[in-house]
């Protein structure tokens, strides 16, 4: 069966003025997806939901719902809702008027409306506090409110542009797997706009990672953490060492690259690359393996031999950072519970081995 696009951008550009806010993005979700824009303040993210939503319009290119193009139809005649930061609930009514505002708008039926109204609260888990005003509400009833009035009107996509922002972080958490599981039981297109790497990571089933107005790479959560397709990604979710490095070779993917004083190493490239050329390498901190000098290499993909220069507890982790060459330090990070980082006693100023795959190195140039 044909996969279903409920949202798919064209080349679309949003300039406000000279600055260019959306520089040509081009994007398909499907149909069910939970979907999450990534990326920082400014990048173009929360726009790109508007341009969705139809509270912009589009400079250049095509916004389409559902396979039909609907770059100026406004807000009202586009099948989604917008769930937003600041709840936007209206104070002088209940919850249960609140929920039933969009039902009212479209004159639905009365007894229908207070089904669907009663159903709502039901999926958010707030099925007793119809009577209630958003004043007596936590933040977290709060958002469960603004969902339920998002989800009465049955939305073929649902935008949520930063809905947590606002919590405090254990209420984040939990709203996290909260909202993952809502989406799985209406089975909606969610758009969920987000600075936050975590969330994204946690609840989406792709990413789309922007900045200045770029769409810079699209994949699921895995992907682009394990495979940042530039500097920028692989810095932005996640932490990395970036080692400055010049290529030696490169065949299908994977390149021999010199770092330091000329250490060879092993890794993928996430872009084409030519012999001379410099460019950066990038690693995980949990991706590389530490050892004792003599036991067998963990890691014959990439081995040397380092020296500690620092060993910090950060409760369930501890992080060392290890001198590979003068130029070259590096971060790695290890489990405290790891059976076998129970066997390690490096301190500051030991040599170690130091390890790692060359499938888990990517090679960067931009």
């Amino acid at each position: 069966m044909a996969e279903t696009i409920d949202v798919e951008l064209r080349q679309v550009t949003k300039q406000f003025g000279r600055f260019t806010a959306v520089d040509n993005v081009s994007l398909k979700i499907e149909r069910g997806e939970f979907f999450a824009l990534l990326g920082p303040s400014g990048c173009g993210k929360t726009t790109t939901l508007r341009l969705i939503a139809g509270f912009e319009l589009p400079t250049q290119g095509e916004v389409m719902l559902n396979g039909e193009p609907v770059g100026q139809l406004p807000p009202f005649k586009r099948n989604v809702n917008t769930v937003f930061q600041s709840y936007a609930l209206f104070p002088h009514l209940t919850v249960e008027e609140n929920v039933a505002f969009g039902l009212e708008m479209k004159k639905v039926d009365r007894k229908e409306a207070a089904r669907r109204v009663g159903d709502a609260l039901d999926l958010v888990r707030l099925p007793d506090i119809g009577h209630r005003r958003p004043h007596q509400l936590s933040g977290g009833q709060r958002q469960r409110v603004a969902l339920a009035r998002a989800i009465v009107n049955r939305p073929r996509v649902l935008l949520l542009d930063e809905p947590l922002g606002a919590l405090d972080l254990k209420l984040r958490k939990a709203m996290q797997l909260e909202l993952k599981e809502l989406q799985r039981q209406l089975d909606i297109t969610f758009i969920f706009v987000t600075h936050d790497q975590e969330e994204a990571l946690v609840m989406s089933d792709r990413i789309g990672v922007m900045n200045e107005g770029e769409l810079l790479q699209i994949g699921r959560p895995s992907e682009i953490y394990d495979q940042p397709n530039s500097r920028f990604v692989a810095d932005f979710i996640g932490d990395t060492n970036f080692i400055p490095c010049r290529v030696e070779s490169c065949d299908d993917g994977l390149a021999q690259v010199a770092i330091g004083d000329n250490l060879l190493v092993n890794a993928m490239s996430a872009t084409a690359v030519s012999a001379g050329q410099e460019a950066t390498l990038a690693i995980r901190p949990e991706k590389i393996h530490l050892q004792k000098i003599g036991d067998e290499v963990y890691h014959d993909e990439a081995n040397f031999t380092g020296v500690v220069e620092d060993a910090v507890f950060l409760g369930t982790d501890t992080l060392f950072k290890v001198r590979l060459a003068p130029s070259v330090l590096v971060e790695v990070l290890y489990q405290n519970e790891n059976a076998i980082f129970a066997e390690l006693d490096f301190g500051k100023g030991d040599t170690i081995g130091v390890s790692w795959m060359s499938s888990s190195a990517r090679v960067l140039t931009i």
